[in-house]
């Protein structure tokens, strides 16, 4: 009877034992045999190739399927400079197999792959500034561009002060002039011209004009000179210049001579010579019962360094008659 009464308590002491060795024992023999089972389940898995530099650095999770072992230094080709990020660090033994995690540490740029960031290589043609020609330092141009040139050549004798150009060279230059002319108020009867226009009196603003014009018929003639004097700087684009000079007209209707005084307008929209136009307005022995007015347009371009051609429209007009003459020309520029 004794023995039946203490079974219960012994099978009550053999239960609390058992259930302290599982919880125990169950526990601690879980924790020993993770990184057992996690190298078995490894092994189990089919070998596969890895995956080689320059391709992205695999996950823990890529690692284990992809690839029978972990990548080291010597699967990865030389590379040139180091990866730009570090790759992050696996610690397979300390992760238990029930949940395993990636460790990322903080990404920090390495100083070579700042090297790599900042490091450019220069322009293959580097622009180099050119420097200054020394004084016995000829320039290298070809002969031909020289003669053909004289601006180039007379800046290869001395550099030019361009503030004297434009008070003293001038923009337009002396022309010889001749050519065809035609009187239409004397039945309009072709005829002769011939004259010279601005000549220069040294290097000042005072030039020298003179001209002449006859019709076949010797009925219409005009004779003359006279002298300007430029207000504006000479190289300007344009000119305003009083006229002082001397007039002796002969036409059918009227004759006059005396002293002629004017002005004379020149517009430059080309300088030396290649391109001008002027009107001029005077009038011949002012003030008499003689006096006659001219009133002269004149155009000239230029069809070579020292050629042009032109034209002048003049306009007579006196008290008892008007008379015009229209010329072509000719016109060399020394």
């Amino acid at each position: 009877m004794m023995i039946f009464l203490s079974l219960p308590q012994a099978i009550s002491r053999w239960q609390w034992l058992a259930t302290f060795l599982l919880l125990t024992g169950g526990s601690l023999g879980t924790v020993s045999l993770a990184p057992a089972a996690l190298a078995q389940n490894i092994d189990k898995l089919q070998s596969k190739s890895c995956q080689l530099y320059p391709a992205p650095v695999p996950s823990l999770k890529h690692q284990v399927q992809d690839c029978d072992r972990p990548l080291t230094a010597s699967d990865r080709p030389l590379a040139v400079a180091e990866p730009l990020f570090e790759e992050p660090a696996f610690d397979i033994g300390a992760r238990s197999a029930a949940a395993p995690s990636l460790v990322v540490p903080t990404v920090v740029p390495t100083v070579a792959s700042l090297s790599v960031m900042t490091d450019v290589s220069p322009l293959p043609l580097a622009i180099a500034e050119n420097p200054p020609l020394s004084e016995g330092q000829a320039v290298d141009v070809d002969p031909a561009i020289i003669e053909s040139s004289p601006v180039l050549q007379r800046w290869l004798e001395e550099v030019p002060d361009i503030a004297i150009d434009i008070q003293h060279d001038p923009a337009f230059r002396t022309r010889v002039r001749l050519g065809y002319a035609e009187f239409p108020a004397a039945d309009n009867t072709g005829g002769v011209y011939v004259g010279v226009q601005d000549l220069f009196v040294g290097r000042t603003p005072l030039t020298l004009s003179a001209e002449y014009s006859s019709n076949g018929r010797g009925d219409s003639q005009l004779i003359g000179a006279d002298a300007q004097f430029y207000l504006l700087p000479l190289g300007w684009y344009g000119n305003v210049a009083p006229v002082v000079g001397y007039r002796s007209i002969e036409t059918s209707t009227f004759d006059t001579d005396g002293v002629n005084v004017g002005f004379r307008i020149m517009l430059i929209p080309s300088r030396a010579g290649a391109a001008d136009l002027s009107f001029t307005q005077s009038w011949v022995a002012p003030g008499t019962d003689q006096e006659v007015g001219l009133s002269t347009f004149s155009a000239g371009y230029a069809i070579a360094e020292d050629i042009r051609i032109s034209t002048d429209i003049q306009t007579q007009n006196a008290d008892n008659g008007q008379e015009s003459r229209v010329t072509l020309l000719l016109e060399w520029m020394p």
